[in-house]
């Protein structure tokens, strides 16, 4: 029998606007705890827009955000246990990996005392080990990826925020990163709020998937039930056939190759 699990983010009647223009319709969702959730969508469509509400880096004009049942709305993104990974990684060019991993944590009062410790410990869980003293520029980009989230998974967050991670990467890159990311997620036992445009990586990652289309959710559902019961054409024409044609691509290919 399944145990259900608790909510462990809500999101209730969230509104924003950006030059007098409404870009999110009062969506709601939740994500529950130990969930990977996926926020799958075209670029303008507001993704990108929920995770900077979430970190508290953009005000919303209304609605709530409730985690563990408690309201953050207000909260200072220092307060709110998350932890946020970018597409451009941000990684301090001038640093080791080890100095970016350790960085934030000289700054939190109740891990500082074993910086090094903790940053050296979750440098191994990620595979970096080798590269510990490396700068930044002499890493792949997947490898930089990796030093990124490692600096984020050093604090210990309650939830992980991933925005559009793998869209500067190559194919294979992110295959191998899509991995990554997985055990990450079994190991941590992490939540994880994840946007992309990609619908392949959005059903080979996620337990949900919220496709949304110009500020609203148009689907919140497993990525079996999407595929089974899309709720509308604009689910049907943007995840199925997309999908489906990314695997006729692909069986193509392989009757080319015999």
């Amino acid at each position: 029998m399944e145990v259900l699990k608790k909510d462990k983010l809500e999101v209730i009647a969230l509104t924003h606007c950006f030059n007098q223009q409404e870009v999110l319709h009062g969506i709601s969702f939740t994500v529950r705890d130990g969930e990977f959730l996926s926020i799958l969508g075209p670029s303008g469509c507001g993704k990108t827009t929920i995770v900077r509400i979430l970190m508290g880096l953009l005000e919303p004009r209304s609605g709530k955000i409730l985690k563990d049942g408690i309201d953050i709305t207000a909260w200072k993104p220092s307060e709110r246990t998350m932890g946020i990974v970018f597409q451009n990684y941000a990684l301090f060019q001038n640093m080791t990996v080890l100095g970016n991993v350790e960085y934030a944590l000289k700054f939190n009062r109740e891990l500082k005392s074993r910086s090094r410790e903790i940053a050296e410990n979750v440098i191994d869980q990620v595979g970096l080990r080798e590269h510990i003293n490396k700068k930044p520029w002499k890493l792949s980009g997947g490898q930089q990826q990796r030093v990124a989230i490692a600096r984020t998974l050093a604090l210990n967050p309650e939830i992980i925020l991933f925005d559009e991670p793998m869209s500067a990467l190559d194919a294979a890159t992110r295959l191998l990163l899509r991995e990554e990311i997985k055990k990450i997620q079994y190991r941590f036992k992490s939540t994880i709020v994840y946007i992309t445009h990609d619908q392949e990586e959005a059903f080979a990652l996620s337990d949900r998937i919220m496709v949304m289309n110009q500020g609203v959710i148009e689907q919140l559902d497993t990525p079996e039930n999407i595929v089974r019961s899309p709720a509308n054409d604009y689910v049907r024409d943007f995840v199925i056939r997309n999908l489906k044609a990314k695997i006729d691509s692909l069986a193509r290919y392989m009757e080319v190759q015999g």
